[in-house]
């Protein structure tokens, strides 16, 4: 497989520390509010970089922090009477509702940044020793940016440019505006943990080059992120952990690009700012994370109500053909009968098209273009005409199920019992179909969308469609 490495600007074969085993880092949210979309595309992306994976045979152990002590943390608190604890314990769980609607796997591990005090102090104290962090009177201790000659490497920035931008606030007692903090001295009111400078909390970079070390180790395979870490998280990162550990920190890099909305940045003040919650009341999670791999992940993509229904539709074509190749599978009968064989082959095309594009850098958009050429040839040779046998049927309902799984498609079913009140109605248009009283079959068929059924006439009979 090959993969765009950010670090070095080119794609490169993927080759792991150890063999057959994957160690990938992802930043994970801070969590002080519902998620917006813009976040839901590095959690879909990354969990089909991991779902591809281990599909292809690796072990991959899979790790995403939760941020659950910052300064947007602590504010929502203050707004909230409340404290930093509820706030993040709170937001932790809306994730794992809104990651699990979107068919996100859980981590591995999901550390939290408080779990992780003690080895933040070890690695502070490091580089401290080393010569790479100092600390001031009021308890702050800063990283040496310029001491760190390859710091820029990711960004691909020469310090001389980055510094050129940077500015020292009222107030800062670092000794180069470029320098970050590692420790915060505690300020009245805010939540805080003991160390060798006084009481304080950690700075937000610190905390994901201990996670990492400490659940993968001094070096690991991927660490990826959306565009927006590049500079100043991701960089900040390397030179921690590379003047901590003195080896290389990740060796590779993925970024996934940015969302716009209606083609303009989102933004809260533009009005323009959607939480997952939100459009998946009105649309559901499905079709938010059919956008999010709908384009390549390195790609810019735009969300707006045009396209969120675009992906409504695109998904109900692929619903459909697995509703009806069921249909056929329940309905059909014996192995494969002449010329089958060679719809069977034909069908195995689409799987090898489908690794290849994957193979390619992750590229969910062609991956999904050789899915939906795999249902037009399921429509095409499967079929009521066709008759086609139980074994073929059988092989081409787990075919489709294995790609689908793959990208996180497909994941929601119907409800297997139909109540007798359904049941009912369904008959009763059966039979108005049969009377071609095609007013009330409509009416009927509208009382059951009404009731969140869906329906479809098939030569076969009517079947109900996921949703």
């Amino acid at each position: 497989m090959k993969i765009y490495n950010t670090m070095t600007g080119k794609k490169e074969e993927l080759k792991t520390l150890t063999q057959g085993e994957v160690k990938i880092y992802a930043c994970g949210p801070t969590v002080y509010n519902y998620i917006h979309i813009g976040n839901a595309r590095p959690i879909c992306v990354f969990d089909i970089l991991r779902r591809y994976l281990e599909y292809r045979g690796y072990k991959v152990t899979f790790v995403q922090n939760f941020t659950d002590i910052d300064d947007k943390i602590i504010n929502r608190a203050n707004e909230e009477g409340s404290d930093y604890r509820t706030v993040s314990e709170k937001y932790i769980r809306e994730y794992k509702t809104d990651a699990k609607g979107l068919n996100v796997r859980e981590a591995t591990v999901h550390p939290k940044a408080t779990e992780n005090i003690s080895q933040m102090l070890d690695m502070i104290k490091t580089l401290e020793e080393k010569g790479y962090a100092y600390s001031t009177e009021y308890g702050d201790v800063y990283f040496r940016t310029n001491k760190f000659k390859e710091y820029g490497k990711l960004s691909h920035q020469p310090l001389e440019e980055l510094e050129a931008g940077a500015r020292i606030q009222i107030g800062d007692t670092k000794e180069d505006p470029m320098d970050f903090a590692l420790w915060k001295g505690a300020k009245p009111g805010e939540p805080s943990w003991t160390s060798p400078w006084g009481q304080g909390r950690p700075g937000w970079h610190i905390e994901c080059s201990t996670m990492a070390k400490r659940y993968l180790g001094e070096t690991i395979d991927i660490h990826c992120g959306g565009q927006d870490l590049i500079f100043p998280h991701h960089e900040n990162e390397i030179a921690q952990s590379e003047c901590t550990n003195e080896k290389p920190f990740a060796n590779y890099w993925m970024h996934n690009g940015y969302i716009n909305v209606d083609n303009k940045k989102m933004s809260k003040s533009l009005g323009n700012f959607f939480t997952v919650r939100d459009v998946a009341e009105k649309y559901g999670y499905e079709p938010i994370r059919y956008l999010m791999v709908s384009s390549h992940y390195r790609s810019p993509i735009n969300y707006s109500i045009d396209i969120i229904n675009q992906c409504k539709a695109s998904l109900d074509r692929l619903y459909n053909c697995r509703e009806d190749l069921r249909f056929l599978a329940a309905n059909s009968q014996g192995s494969l009968k002449q010329g089958e064989q060679e719809i069977k082959d034909k069908l195995l095309k689409h799987k090898d098209d489908f690794i290849r594009v994957m193979e390619d850098d992750l590229n969910t958009a062609d991956a999904i273009t050789a899915l939906f050429e795999l249902a037009r040839d399921i429509n095409t040779n499967l079929n009521p005409r066709t008759k086609p046998s139980k074994e073929l049927c059988d092989f081409a309902l787990s075919l489709y199920g294995e790609l689908a799984d793959v990208l996180g498609l497909l994941y929601n079913e119907k409800d297997e019992g139909v109540d007798d009140e359904i049941q009912a109605l369904i008959d009763q248009r059966t039979q108005a179909r049969k009377d071609k009283n095609w007013a009330e079959a409509d009416r009927i068929r509208d009382e059951l969308k009404a009731k969140g059924i869906t329906i479809k006439d098939t030569p076969n009979g009517t079947i109900i469609v996921a949703e």
